[in-house]
């Protein structure tokens, strides 16, 4: 049995135990524990991203209790334990037709979700430098908006025709790169000038993509970072380093299938950031009224001239104030855009 003293200074998030309650205070003021964390649904203990859990549940060195319990009634793709076999064979079915929408009222008004992917071929001497041949630009649901060949500003030097199916032909009566960022932007921003998008209230599009950073220069498009959801940079779906996971392995641990082997198709790699976009989104997290601890309402929350009142909390209380220090995903469907 643990002493009281021990549960006292014990997280009651990641559930690390500490010497001294100001010791347990610095951890809870620099870890930004939260509802918006991954946590185990059987011990109830945080992670900070989707791969601490599954090393939590079924890694190498598993929590063996939790360990049992999942391997009964947990699912490997979206790390969820089920009250029961039975709801897990549901959910196993739900994930199977992920992306299938049959019998689907699409609402024909304009998209405030879409998932933009590029294909690169190399120019430069060495073929190294990077430059947009394909884009592709699809909906919330996974229609097609754009889809097209680019001719690149620069000439290619390297077509990288076993990843991109690209030949010259392919380029030489294509859509010029300024032409198709143009048709880009104008899309995003929806009549909006850059300056005044806002990321509540808005028409603009929130733009779903992975490592778009890359691709956005690329296309010589620029586009607020209030309205960009990275699946390279989300901290749930990076690696307990905190590097970025491929789009391939994201894919296929999180959704269940492979992408990018041979030639690789743009809208495929959309159809998987839309998807992983849409599981992020869904998730059913405590409504908070101030969820951020950017927020100024939090800001103080662990402050320094507050570290003797914060001594006096319980791990609970302390919990009950912790804000998270990333923009979770599910407030997106909270958001009226």
């Amino acid at each position: 049995m643990e002493s009281s003293d021990t549960l006292r200074n014990k997280c009651a998030a990641c559930y690390r135990q500490f010497n001294k309650m100001e010791h347990l205070v610095e951890h809870m003021r620099t870890s930004y524990h939260s509802v918006h964390e991954p946590t185990c649904g059987i011990c109830k203990k945080h992670c900070r991203s989707f791969e601490s859990l599954r090393e939590h549940l079924i890694g190498p060195l598993p929590k063996a209790e939790c360990e049992r319990i999942f391997k009964e009634r947990g699912c490997d793709l979206c790390l969820t334990t089920l009250s029961s076999r039975n709801a897990l064979r549901g959910l196993l079915y739900r994930m199977a037709n992920l992306g299938i929408y049959d019998d689907l009222k699409i609402d024909n008004s304009r998209t405030k979700v879409a998932a933009l992917a590029c294909k690169m071929v190399g120019g430069g001497s060495d073929g190294t430098l990077d430059l947009c041949a394909r884009v592709s630009l699809i909906d919330e649901y996974e229609n097609i908006i754009f889809h097209t060949y680019v001719k690149p500003h620069l000439p290619v030097t390297n077509y990288r025709y076993e990843t991109t199916g690209v030949r010259p032909e392919f380029l030489r009566d294509a859509i010029p790169l300024r032409q198709a960022s143009r048709k880009i932007q104008d899309f995003l921003c929806n009549g909006e000038p850059l300056w005044k998008i806002r990321s509540r209230g808005g028409k603009a599009t929130i733009l779903i993509g992975h490592g778009l950073d890359h691709d956005l220069k690329c296309l010589e498009v620029e586009y607020p970072a209030i309205m960009i959801r990275d699946t390279a940079k989300y901290p749930p779906l990076m690696k307990t380093s905190k590097l970025s996971n491929s789009l391939k392995y994201l894919t296929k641990a999180y959704l269940g299938y492979d992408i990018q082997t041979g030639i690789q198709d743009p809208y495929d790699d959309c159809v998987a950031t839309m998807r992983l976009y849409m599981r992020m989104r869904s998730q059913v997290h405590k409504l908070e009224d101030y969820p951020l601890a950017t927020d100024p309402q939090n800001r103080n929350n662990f402050a320094q001239w507050r570290q003797s009142e914060l001594e006096r909390m319980n791990p609970e209380e302390m919990l009950e104030i912790s804000r998270s220090d990333f923009y979770c995903w599910c407030l997106d469907s909270k958001e009226s855009f």
